[in-house]
């Protein structure tokens, strides 16, 4: 009896030991986190919104966790270039990624499946901001409000509007808009936002629906903005202007701003990474930078981005399924 009691007293302290030598490396590595520099890859070109935040980041980074912090673009597939690159790498915690939701995350991934899986092979560091859609006409437009527009897409049916390409955002939520109005448009595809902007201003189109650089044309004075979309609350800049959700409609889930890492990074050091980027975020150098942007501040943190992200995946490829869309 003696023996077995022994036995087992000796079973025990062997578990314990063992559990400990293996938790003692992720608890080091905790510890000293960071002692080398980080790379941060951003999903778009250098001088993109998207870019300047991520290096803002970066330069906040540098002075809290007292690395270099190094940005490297890899632009393409609308961050999803970035987000794949991400994903391979070791979850250390040394290299992160800046990308947006709809791309690399949540639409995206039902259109053109890539390298990973969207809701399985990251780790969610923050978001810090996100994309607001507005539909657009020209200023000289007698349209004044979007109540005008209804009235007059209504008498005036098969007017055409520009997006950033079939099923962007901007197409999804006109379409959803036609749909909760009794509307008929006619869509204009495009490669990028850019050139659905520089359509309306040479009047080939009726309208614009605008994901981010139309706001540089209605500050200009040159379009005039009469709905915001892609939100679920109205843009602190035009706080006048009506989102979709005031009209009654169902709107497309918003498009963020995320950092993320590979997938399985360890909590000690994603929790430094977390309190480093917060500090930063909430900032007044980081606003004012936000502001001068015309990019709309929110935080997310990790738990609300687990809840939130799965939600629109699934809400993507249920519509993107009801359009017709295989992947």
């Amino acid at each position: 009896m003696r023996f077995l009691k022994e036995s087992l007293a000796a079973f025990f302290v062997l578990v314990v030991l063992f559990t400990l030598l293996i938790s003692f490396p992720l608890l080091a590595s905790g510890q000293t986190f960071p002692d080398k520099p980080i790379t941060i890859y951003c999903g778009y070109e250098a001088g993109a919104t998207t870019d300047l935040t991520t290096r803002a980041l970066a330069k906040g980074a540098e002075k809290l966790l007292g690395v270099p912090v190094v940005v490297e673009n890899k632009a393409g597939g609308a961050s999803s270039v970035c987000a794949a690159l991400v994903a391979t790498k070791k979850p250390d915690g040394y290299t992160l990624g800046v990308i947006d939701s709809f791309g690399s995350l949540s639409a995206r991934p039902h259109l053109i499946p890539p390298p990973y899986k969207p809701m399985e092979d990251f780790t969610f560091i923050l978001q810090y901001g996100r994309y607001v859609g507005g539909i657009c006409v020209l200023a000289e437009s007698p349209i004044k409000t979007i109540d005008e527009f209804i009235a007059y897409a209504k008498s005036h049916p098969g007017l055409s509007y520009g997006s950033a390409g079939m099923y962007s955002r901007g197409h999804i939520a006109v379409e959803l808009f036609a749909q909760c109005k009794g509307l008929t448009f006619k869509h204009v595809p495009f490669k990028g936002g850019a050139p659905a902007n520089t359509a309306l201003l040479g009047k080939h189109t009726d309208f614009v629906a605008g994901v981010g650089q139309h706001i540089q044309y209605v500050k200009q004075g040159v379009f005039r903005m009469l709905m915001v979309f892609s939100t679920d609350q109205r843009d602190p800049f035009f706080p006048d202007i009506p989102m979709a959700r005031d009209l009654g409609c169902e709107d497309v889930p918003p498009n963020r701003y995320v950092v993320v890492g590979p997938k399985g990074i360890p909590e000690a050091i994603s929790k430094k990474l977390i309190e480093a980027f917060q500090k930063i975020v909430d900032g007044p150098d980081f606003r004012k930078l936000m502001e001068n942007l015309n990019l709309p501040y929110e935080y997310k943190d990790r738990p609300q981005l687990e809840k939130d992200m799965p939600t629109e995946y699934e809400w993507y490829g249920s519509f993107l399924k009801k359009m017709g869309v295989k992947k």
